[in-house]
């Protein structure tokens, strides 16, 4: 089994910085699909970006796009957040997620496999 295990999460002002680092300890292959999702206080768990860890073809939820990167190392079985511009609305813990398998809907959490522990991120105004 993959374990994730996520680290970057902090406070940070308006209009900062941070960057999320995810690290996979075990087998990973083309087919898989990393994922970041969030949850704010009150709020339902959604979904942030995912990356193919075969062709490195990313997405992002829309409310990110253009501030957020997602990118990632085989090499390293390492997946990165970076995330620019940061807003309050930000605010949330951020999960890293493996998908074993293709098809389906890769912005939904029920389609992943394996979590990581979550990161805090607080952004304040």
């Amino acid at each position: 089994q993959v374990q994730l295990v996520e680290s970057g999460g902090g406070l940070v002002q308006a209009g900062g910085s941070l960057r999320l680092s995810c690290v996979a300890f075990g087998r990973t292959f083309s087919s898989n699909t990393m994922g970041w999702f969030r949850q704010a206080p009150g709020k339902e768990r959604e979904f942030v970006a995912g990356i193919s860890w075969g062709s490195g073809i990313a997405d992002y939820a829309g409310s990110v796009k253009g501030r957020f990167t997602v990118s990632r190392d085989n090499a390293k079985n390492t997946v990165w957040l970076q995330m620019n511009s940061l807003k309050p609305e930000d605010t949330a813990v951020y999960y890293c997620a493996l998908r074993y398998h293709g098809g389906g809907d890769y912005s939904s959490d029920q389609s992943y496999d394996r979590w990581g522990q979550g990161t805090q991120v607080t952004v304040s105004s």
